[in-house]
């Protein structure tokens, strides 16, 4: 059956059935070529990235917010070879969320990515946040942040809550820091990659303090936060993981948990991932504490994590 393709204006393809006979369609459109429903050799890197993505959690805007830009990258090359014109990207980031929603994570999976297209040399990440860049007199702030792009070159150079550096006024070092971290952007915009972090409304804020900031930042993705039955997905893997699991009473205790907490914390008090992280390790030791006091160590009860070994800080 012909199934001729119809481009809408809004960049999407529409499939147009057509039952009528008519001459076959490789006569009409000699260069159409059918799509692959199989990721071709040469985009490996992409599916590795992509099988370690669907490990994480949500995040729906950020896993397509990556192919894209693995999309565009991968293109301007194959203008580039054609003697297209095809300038390099800057692609400098900016992840705004609250904490232990995987900014992190996703900044070393990134990492990984354009290492494997040899848009960086390393790939390798450097975190960071103020007390790494903020010296304590004239000028030492300036030689700290140099030094620590220098470590980044090849790779990627992670600032969380890089808001705080715009929080001391005119007289602060930070507002060195960013000065210095903006003219080292541009001119080595190919040789790193600058990933700023931080509460959105802050992040926001921040980038009104220098008026080439806002600028250098052509990728901005939004973190959101977790919610409960992604909370209890991201509890059930890190168990899983680990080789725990939880009884059905313990299941149920740290729903019920987590459903009050997120209703009474402010979204910036919550952590989100790290959160429930926090929740398993406690309760891991609580278990052992118990299993040693009854010393009881049968496979399933080293296992198994019961409701009266969740302890909770908000209790």
């Amino acid at each position: 059956m012909d199934q001729p393709f119809r481009m809408k204006s809004n960049g999407q393809i529409r499939v147009v059935l057509n039952s009528q006979k008519r001459k076959p369609l490789m006569k009409e459109l000699p260069d159409f070529q059918v799509v692959p429903k199989d990721i071709p050799p040469e985009h490996t890197a992409l599916k590795e990235i992509e099988d370690e993505l669907e490990a994480l959690v949500g995040m729906d805007e950020m896993k397509r917010m990556i192919k894209e830009i693995y999309a565009w990258i991968y293109v301007n090359k194959k203008r580039e070879e054609l003697g297209l014109k095809a300038r390099k990207q800057a692609l400098h980031m900016m992840f705004k969320g609250n904490p232990g929603t995987g900014k992190t994570t996703v900044a070393r999976l990134i990492g990984k990515l354009f290492q494997k297209m040899s848009v960086l040399s390393k790939g390798h990440l450097i975190e960071a946040e103020r007390a790494d860049l903020v010296g304590e007199y004239i000028g030492h702030t300036a030689q700290k942040t140099r030094d620590l792009i220098k470590k980044s070159q090849g790779g990627i150079l992670f600032i969380d809550e890089a808001y705080s550096l715009g929080r001391g006024g005119e007289k602060d070092f930070g507002k060195e820091a960013i000065d210095t971290l903006v003219k080292h952007m541009e001119d080595k915009q190919h040789e790193f990659v600058l990933i700023l972090a931080g509460y959105s409304r802050e992040m926001d804020h921040f980038l009104t303090l220098n008026p080439g900031l806002h600028s250098r930042f052509p990728l901005v993705i939004d973190f959101p936060d977790y919610d409960i039955d992604q909370l209890m997905e991201i509890t059930g893997r890190m168990m899983a993981e680990r080789e725990y699991m939880f009884s059905h009473e313990a299941e149920k205790k740290l729903r019920d948990h987590l459903i009050w907490v997120k209703s009474v914390l402010s979204p910036k008090s919550f952590s989100n991932g790290r959160y429930v992280r926090n929740i398993i390790e406690k309760s891991i030791r609580a278990q052992a504490m118990r299993l040693l006091m009854v010393n009881v160590y049968d496979r399933h009860e080293l296992m198994t994590i019961r409701s009266n070994d969740l302890v909770f800080e908000e209790d």
